[in-house]
C-alpha cells in the first residue's frame, strides 16, 4: 500500500469515528502533496457537506469525478450536495449517473428515490426505493422514504408498515417513530400518535419537531396542560421557534390567558414576522376578548401573506359576523370553502351567519357540517349501521332512535320534534342526557334511554339538531312553539310545601352558566351586579346549581333570595320549582330552554352578540311564545338590558 493510502485509510477510520476535524486535516495533508488525489477531494467533499458547506462539497466531489469518471459513489455524494442546495435536476442526474456506473449502489436508488418524490413522480419515486431494499433489505433509512412516498399516495396503511419495517430494523431511529406519529395523527389516532412521539423522545429528547407534534397531539386529547408543557420543552430547545410560540398562544388562549397568548405571538412574530398562521391565531385571540377591529386588521395581514388561507378567510368572516357585517362574512365563508370544499368549520360558521338572519333554509343545510368537526359528540355505536332519516323517507309504521348530541339545552329545546314524529305514525325512541331522561320521560316517545342503555330495534335514526332541516322548519312552522313539557305534579306540590305562603311574586334567578362555554365570558353576569337592578318587592330563589365563589360570597350577604339549586337532583326538580314560579329571569343556559318549554314566563338577558337561536335584534322568539329577550345595546354592557328589565318588572308587578 502506497503512503497516499495509508494516510487516506488513517482518515477514512476518523471520518467513520465521528472525527470530523481531524479526518479533514489527514485529507488536506494528502491533498498538499497529492492535489489530485481522487479519494481525499472525494472525502473532503464529503465532510464539506456533513458540515453545511454544500456549495465547497460540490467544487470538491466535481474535481474527484474529473480525475475517476467511473466513481459511482462519488455521484451519489455528489447528488446528495446538490440536494443540500436544493438543485433537485443536478441530484437526480447525478443519482442516475452513479446508477448506471454501479447498478448495485442501493444509496443511489434510495437518494433518487427521495428526489423523485419531491418533484412528484411519486410512482418512480416508489419503484426506486423498491430496488433499494431489494438490494439491501435492511436498509431503514429506506423504508422510511418509502413511507414519505406511500403517504403521498394516499396509501396510509402501507405507509404505516413502512414505518414499522424501519423501526423494526433500527429500533432507535428516531425519525421512523416521529413520522409512524405524524401518520396515526393523520388518521386521527391520538393515543397511538402520543406514544410515537414519546418513543422518539425517548430517543431524542430534545427532538423540536416531535416535541411541537406531541403538544399537538395532547391538545386533540383535550390535556392542555401538558400540550402546553410539551410546547414549553420545544421553546427550551429553540427559543426562536416561530410555529412553538405561535402554537403555545393557541393552548393559552383556551386556557383563558388571553394576555400571555397575545405575547407569545408577538414573540412568534417577532422572530418570523411573514408569519400569516401567527397572525391569524392572534386575530382570534383578540376576537375571544372582543376586540374586533383588531382580529379583522390581524386576519387582512395574514391574507396579504398568503390569499389562499381558508382558515383566515373563515375567522375573518366570524369576525365580521359579530360586527353585524353579514354580508362581507358570507363573502368570506364562500372564499373559505372555494379553498377548501371539504372545509366543515367553515360551513358551520356560515350556517351561524344564516341562522341567526333567520335564513333557516340554507342555514340548516351548512348546520350538517357540524358532524364533520372535531369537538362534535359521536353517534350512538349503533346508529351507524342504520340509515339516517333525512326527511324524506315515510316513518308510518317505523321506528327512529332521536339521539342528543350537544348541550343539555339543545336537547330541550329539539326534544318539540318528538310529538311531530308521531304524528308521522312513527315509534319514537328518545336518547338524551342521563339528567334530562327522567324529565323527559312524559314525552310521547315510545322509549326514554339514556346513552348506555338497551336500544330496541330502529330503522332510522336522526340526531336531534338535525330535525329541523328534515322537517323543512322555517320561522312560519316552527313547532310547539307553546307549552311542550310538563313537571312531575308530586314534585310541585312538594316545592309549594316547602316554599310555603308569601305573597310577595316569585322570580327565579340564574346568572351564570358553565364556564367550559365558549362564550361564557359574555354571557354570563355577577349574581352583585344583577341584584343591583332587581327591585326589592318580590322574593327571588336562586336556581343556580354551580356557584362561583365571589357568587356565593354574595348569596350569603343575602339571606332574603332563597337557595335551592343545592336542593336539585336533576331537571325533574328544576322544572317542578320553574312551575311554582311567577317568571324566571335567567342568562342564555339550559334554564331559559327548559322554563320556556313549561310556558313559563322567562325573560332571558342576552350580550351583544348572542347565540343563532335567539336571532337578530328580537324581543320574542318563534321557539317559545313564553320568552322576552333583554340584549346588550353596547358590547359587553349589561346597564342597558338589566334597566329595562327593572322598568319590566315593576311595570309586571306593580
Amino acid at each position: 500500500m502506497t503512503a497516499p493510502d495509508e494516510e487516506l485509510q488513517r482518515g477514512i477510520s476518523l471520518h467513520r469515528a465521528g472525527e470530523l476535524a481531524k479526518a479533514r486535516h489527514v485529507y488536506e495533508q494528502i491533498l498538499r502533496r497529492h492535489p489530485r488525489h481522487s479519494g481525499a477531494l472525494h472525502l473532503s467533499g464529503v465532510i464539506a457537506s456533513q458540515t453545511g458547506n454544500a456549495q465547497l462539497a460540490v467544487q470538491l466531489i466535481w474535481r474527484a469525478i474529473e480525475v475517476n469518471p467511473a466513481n459511482g459513489a462519488a455521484y451519489c455524494d455528489l447528488g446528495s450536495a446538490f440536494k443540500q442546495l436544493n438543485h433537485l435536476p443536478g441530484a437526480l442526474a447525478s443519482y442516475e449517473r452513479a446508477i448506471v456506473l454501479d447498478g448495485g449502489l442501493a444509496d443511489a436508488h434510495s437518494n433518487r428515490g427521495t428526489v423523485l418524490s419531491e418533484l412528484q413522480r411519486f410512482d418512480e419515486a416508489l419503484a426506486s426505493l423498491d430496488r433499494a431494499l431489494a438490494l439491501r433489505p435492511n436498509f431503514a433509512a429506506a423504508c422510511l422514504n418509502r413511507a414519505h412516498v406511500l403517504k403521498a399516495l394516499n396509501r396510509a396503511d402501507a405507509a404505516l408498515e413502512a414505518c414499522d419495517r424501519a423501526i423494526a430494523i433500527s429500533p432507535g431511529f428516531a425519525e421512523a417513530h416521529f413520522n409512524k406519529g405524524n401518520l396515526l395523527m393523520s388518521a386521527r389516532r391520538w393515543e397511538e400518535a402520543l406514544a410515537s412521539f414519546g418513543n422518539a423522545l425517548a430517543i431524542r429528547p430534545n427532538y423540536l419537531e416531535a416535541l411541537l407534534n406531541r403538544g399537538i397531539v395532547l391538545k386533540e386529547l383535550g390535556r392542555t396542560h401538558d400540550a402546553l408543557a410539551s410546547l414549553e420543552s420545544a421553546i427550551a430547545v429553540d427559543g426562536r421557534c416561530a410555529e412553538a410560540l405561535s402554537n403555545r398562544g393557541v393552548l393559552q388562549r383556551e386556557l383563558g390567558q388571553y394576555a400571555q397568548s397575545l405575547e407569545s405571538f408577538e414573540q412568534a412574530l417577532a422572530v418570523k414576522p411573514q408569519y400569516p398562521q401567527a397572525y391569524c391565531n392572534k386575530g382570534n385571540t383578540l376576537k375571544a376578548l372582543n376586540r374586533f377591529d383588531a382580529a379583522l386588521a390581524c386576519y387582512e395581514r395574514a391574507l396579504e401573506l398568503q390569499h389562499d388561507y381558508p382558515e383566515a378567510h373563515s375567522s375573518r368572516g366570524v369576525a365580521l359576523t359579530e360586527m353585524r357585517r353579514f354580508e362581507e362574512a358570507f363573502a368570506s365563508f364562500d372564499t373559505a370553502i372555494a379553498l377548501k370544499p371539504d372545509y366543515a368549520e367553515a360551513y358551520l360558521n356560515r350556517a351561524m351567519a344564516s341562522l341567526t338572519l333567520g335564513r333557516f333554509s340554507s342555514g340548516w343545510l351548512d348546520y350538517e357540517w357540524r358532524r364533520r368537526c372535531a369537538d362534535v359528540t359521536a353517534d350512538p355505536a349503533s346508529a351507524r349501521f342504520t340509515p339516517a332519516w333525512r326527511g324524506d323517507e315515510s316513518l308510518s309504521g317505523r321506528t327512529i332512535l332521536l339521539w342528543w348530541e350537544q348541550g343539555l339545552g339543545d336537547t330541550l329545546q329539539f326534544c318539540r320534534y318528538v310529538p311531530l314524529l308521531k304524528s308521522m305514525g312513527a315509534t319514537v325512541i328518545l336518547e338524551v342526557q342521563p339528567q334530562l331522561a327522567g324529565l323527559l320521560a312524559d314525552l310521547p316517545a315510545d322509549v326514554v334511554a339514556k346513552p348506555g342503555d338497551a336500544i330496541p330495534h330502529y330503522d332510522y335514526h336522526c340526531p336531534l339538531m338535525s330535525l329541523p332541516l328534515a322537517c323543512k322548519t322555517e320561522l312560519s312552522n316552527i313547532p310547539y312553539p307553546g307549552r311542550y313539557l310538563r313537571g312531575d305534579p308530586a314534585r310541585i306540590a312538594q316545592w309549594r310545601a316547602s316554599l310555603g305562603a308569601d305573597a310577595r311574586p316569585r322570580v327565579g334567578l340564574v346568572w351564570s352558566g358553565s364556564r367550559a362555554h365558549r362564550n361564557d365570558h359574555n354571557r354570563s353576569i355577577s349574581l352583585s351586579l344583577l341584584l343591583q337592578f332587581l327591585p326589592p318587592e318580590m322574593q327571588y330563589l336562586s336556581l343556580q346549581t354551580e356557584v362561583r365563589d365571589a357568587d356565593r360570597a354574595t348569596l350569603q350577604q343575602r339571606p332574603d333570595i332563597v337557595d335551592c339549586g343545592a336542593q336539585f337532583g336533576d331537571f325533574r326538580d328544576t322544572a317542578a320549582l320553574c312551575e311554582c314560579l311567577d317568571l324566571v329571569i335567567t342568562v342564555d343556559t339550559s334554564v331559559a330552554h327548559l322554563s320556556s318549554a313549561l310556558g313559563q314566563q322567562t325573560w332571558v338577558l342576552l350580550p351583544f352578540t348572542s347565540d343563532w337561536r335567539w336571532l337578530l335584534d328580537r324581543q320574542d322568539s318563534p321557539w317559545y311564545q313564553s320568552i322576552t329577550l333583554y340584549r346588550q345595546e353596547r358590547l359587553g354592557d349589561w346597564t342597558g338590558a338589566l334597566t329595562r328589565l327593572r322598568e319590566d318588572l315593576l311595570q309586571k308587578f306593580s
